[in-house]
Formats: structure tokens, C-alpha cells, sequence
């Protein structure tokens, strides 16, 4: 696949996600450190953008929305729906996306 990330990064990355409740999220959205991604996303694909510093990925995914931190507004109607998510850290940032029940 065209752009994809090196293997050994990809399968760590892939093997670091997990599902996590928004409760547990909650402290880094206060720290300004929770970044959301798209649905039609793929969650490592991101992740592994931002672990490599691929700035002009990470660019063009912040300016369609793909991308982006989360919101007061996001975290208002976590607050009310406690979702859960599937996140993995690429420090600082916490990558999330939100599971969606078919």
C-alpha cells in the first residue's frame, strides 16, 4: 500500500490500540492531548503519520477534518452518550475513534 508505514511500526502501533471507555479519556482531553480521526479512517494509518512526524499527512488530514482535537462540543456529547473508543498514543498525542454501533 502507497504510504503505508514500515512494517514494524505499523505492527506496533496496530498492536498498541485498544478499546477504552470516554472516563479514561477524559483526563487527556483536559491536558489538550485527545485528537479525533474520522470514522473512514484508518486508526494506525493516522497514528503512524503522526509517530513518523509526517507533517505534510498530518497537514492535509487536519485541513479536510479527517483530523482534528476534540472539542468542547465533542466532549459535552461524550459526556452524555459514554461511548467507547478504540485509541492508541503517539506521544504526547491520544488518537481516538469512536466505535459506532451499526
Amino acid at each position: 500500500m502507497a504510504g503505508r508505514a514500515p512494517e514494524a511500526l505499523w505492527q506496533r502501533l496496530n498492536g498498541e490500540t485498544a478499546r477504552i471507555g470516554w472516563p479514561e479519556l477524559l483526563p487527556h482531553f483536559a491536558r489538550g492531548v485527545l485528537v479525533q480521526v474520522a470514522p473512514e479512517m484508518d486508526l494506525v494509518a493516522v497514528a503512524a503519520g503522526f509517530a513518523e512526524d509526517d507533517r505534510a499527512r498530518v497537514e492535509g488530514w487536519l485541513a479536510c477534518g479527517a483530523v482534528r482535537r476534540a472539542s468542547d462540543d465533542d466532549a459535552r456529547r461524550w459526556n452524555a452518550t459514554q461511548p467507547t473508543f478504540w485509541a492508541v498514543v503517539t506521544a504526547p498525542w491520544v488518537l481516538i475513534q469512536e466505535i459506532r454501533l451499526q
